[in-house]
Formats: structure tokens, sequence, C-alpha cells
């Protein structure tokens, strides 16, 4: 049974959640989020917290109920606060830089990457060799930082490539004959 289910989401202040035809609407000063509901699941929404239970007690209901709490947590402070997403490029020549909505990469390859931002998420690159990703989905921005990492991910022996800011590679020993 899901622990984190039963606990509610507290809401934020100017934050609205709203919950009517199977989907669940997040109102903030950022922005607007919704989502379907499983089946499985109930939503109900009071002034302070939003309390997400099951229809019925069956395990898959409950694990269900916990991915929703945690999809309406991650909502909420999307919307209030904001998510952001730090990659560093480990290289010597590899660069970033933001054209407009796109993320052009410099990656060692014998042509610029050129990476498409969707609508929600904007790039900033502090330094040449830092790309710092913002949205208020969490979801999207995790998979826009995955795509842009899977360019050229960072490798064992040197750890060049691109890397999350808190990601620790672990280094292997040269090869040997």
């Amino acid at each position: 049974m899901s622990r984190i289910a039963k606990k509610p989401v507290a809401l934020i202040k100017g934050v609205e959640v709203s919950v009517a035809d199977g989907m669940v609407s997040v109102k903030g000063t950022k922005g607007t989020l919704s989502r379907s509901i499983h089946p499985l699941v109930t939503v109900s929404v009071t002034d302070s917290e939003v309390v997400v239970n099951v229809a019925s007690e069956t395990a898959v209901a409950w694990t269900q109920a916990g991915t929703m709490r945690a999809n309406i947590a991650n909502m909420v402070q999307g919307v209030s606060a904001g998510f952001e997403r730090k990659l560093l490029l480990v290289g010597v020549g590899y660069r970033a830089a933001v054209q407009g909505n796109a993320v052009n990469l410099t990656l060692g390859f014998s042509h610029p990457v050129v990476h498409q931002l969707p609508a929600g998420i904007t790039a900033e690159t502090p330094t040449q060799t830092e790309i710092l990703l913002k949205g208020i989905n969490k979801e999207m921005l995790g998979q826009v930082a995955a795509e842009i990492r899977g360019y050229r991910p960072p490798e064992p022996y040197k750890g060049k490539g691109v890397k999350y800011s808190d990601e620790v590679i672990v280094r292997k020993e040269v090869k040997k004959k």
C-alpha cells in the first residue's frame, strides 16, 4: 500500500486546483498545467490541500494513487516556483549557445547539433560550457535534458560529454594489453 498517497498536497498561496471531467488542472503565477486522472484514483480539493484516494482497495489502485499524488505535487511546485536543470559540457571545444528557441551545440562532431526546445521550456547559457533549462513541467524538462545529454553522453575514461551538474562519472582505468 502506498504511504505517499495518504499524505495530502499542501496548496501554496496563489495556486488554484480544479477537478473536472477526469482532469486535474493546476493554475499558478507561472502558468497552468493539467493532467488526466487514472480511473482507479479519486482526487478531492479543499481550501488548503489536495487529497488523493483510491476508488477500490487494490494494490494497483494504491500505486496509481501514489503516482497521481506525486504528479499533483510536482504540478503545484511547477506553477508556483518552476523547475530548472543544469547541464555541463566537458571536453575540449565543446560549446553551447542559445539561438531563439533552439540550443546550438558543438560536441566534436563534423556538424553542429541544433536542438529545438518545446513550448514551455527555456534555456540559458551562463557560460559556453553550461546549459540551464527552465520550465514548469518537470516531466518535459527532464525529457529535454535527457535528449540533450543523449547527443554525447559522458564516457567513463576521460569523462568527456554532456552531463548533469549533479551527476558523478565513475572513471575507469585505462585499457591494458
